[in-house]
């Protein structure tokens, strides 16, 4: 899995929580003057992932406001950007000029390396606690000069529709279920974040001719890949609905997935029969019938389903999921039962 590294202020007593949480921004991001009316016990956690370029950082801390200035810029500056997530509370951000107020689901941009507020409330009128996910970008890693940023920071992007959303679902998958990837995709996953930032804040810009013509690219493979995974139970799902779904050509999005070294259709027909060999092999669905479950992963024609099924795996799908059976049987079945004379 992605190694994850976890801070909880709560392991130290009260009194200690929140110098050891003023310590971790200094290391995570940068330093900051925070004030709170919770000093006392600030009870908080901070849950980071490392993606080779970026990193990911998942918080829940109680309300604050923090200012970073420019004597605090000359004594530490790690030269990142920050894109954050707002998940619960009401936040406040403001950065050269720009003050923006932020609510569940909206995102906005900031320089570390300028002086900038934050302010972060959590709901009941403060009593609960804030979340955020805070994506922490070194300024080398962004494909967009500093200048060509300058409009977007401490501004507000909405984080729940087109490439803002699948930046926030892509945030808060990995942070929640770093469990779910292996070590190995970390550096490919820093990657698709990265695009995915690049992209939306080319949007946002109105200038993603300012975005390499690679990083667009990959940033849309992911959006396709998105969308056809969730519109996988739909029987219509074709290459011409998703090129249409997206603006794009038919012939625009063929050559999206030669770079992926796979088609459209075989990408869809791969993704629905792994959908289907998974309930296939569930003991939970055993009495749901083949057709049944062919018929909710796209396939209603059930003698097209068995002949895919059979070219992709060399078996039907009945004796796919008759070997499953058994073989959930035999690893079930208690140890001496399966030694005996009478289990042979």
């Amino acid at each position: 899995m992605l190694q994850r590294t976890t801070i909880d202020t709560t392991v130290v007593p009260a009194g200690d929580r929140f110098g050891m949480w003023l310590d971790l921004v200094a290391r995570t991001t940068a330093p900051l003057h925070i004030r709170t009316e919770h000093a006392d016990d600030f009870s908080a956690r901070a849950e980071q992932v490392a993606l080779g370029p970026i990193t990911l950082v998942n918080y829940r801390y109680p309300s604050l406001d923090g200012i970073r200035t420019e004597k605090l810029i000359r004594r530490s500056d790690p030269e990142m950007y920050l894109l954050a997530l707002v998940g619960t509370g009401d936040s406040e951000a403001t950065q050269e000029g720009r003050r923006s107020v932020l609510h569940p689901g909206e995102l906005t941009f900031y320089d570390g390396s300028l002086p900038h507020r934050v302010r972060h409330e959590g709901g009941a009128n403060g009593r609960e606690d804030v979340r955020s996910v805070v994506a922490v970008i070194p300024h080398a890693m962004l494909p967009l000069p500093p200048q060509r940023l300058a409009p977007l920071l401490g501004g507000r992007m909405s984080g729940t529709e087109g490439i803002g959303a699948l930046l926030a679902q892509f945030m808060l998958q990995v942070t929640t279920h770093p469990e779910q990837y292996h070590a190995a995709d970390a550096d490919r996953l820093g990657t698709v974040g990265l695009d995915l930032v690049s992209t939306l804040l080319g949007r946002h810009l109105v200038a993603e001719d300012a975005v390499p013509s690679d990083v667009r690219r990959r940033a849309l493979a992911t959006q396709v890949q998105a969308y056809i995974q969730r519109n996988l139970r739909d029987a219509g799902l074709t290459p011409q609905v998703v090129a249409d779904a997206h603006h794009i050509s038919l012939r625009s999005l063929h050559r999206l997935f030669e770079a992926e070294e796979s088609t459209v259709a075989s990408y869809i027909r791969d993704l629905r029969l792994a959908r289907c060999r998974h309930d296939l092999a569930d003991p939970g669905l055993r009495t749901l019938s083949i057709q049944a479950i062919a018929a909710r992963w796209g396939f209603p024609d059930k003698a097209h389903f068995s002949r895919v099924f059979r070219a992709a795996h060399g078996v039907t799908p009945q004796s796919w999921r008759a070997e499953r059976a058994g073989l959930a049987q035999i690893v079930n079945r208690p140890a001496s039962t399966v030694n005996s004379p009478e289990a042979d």
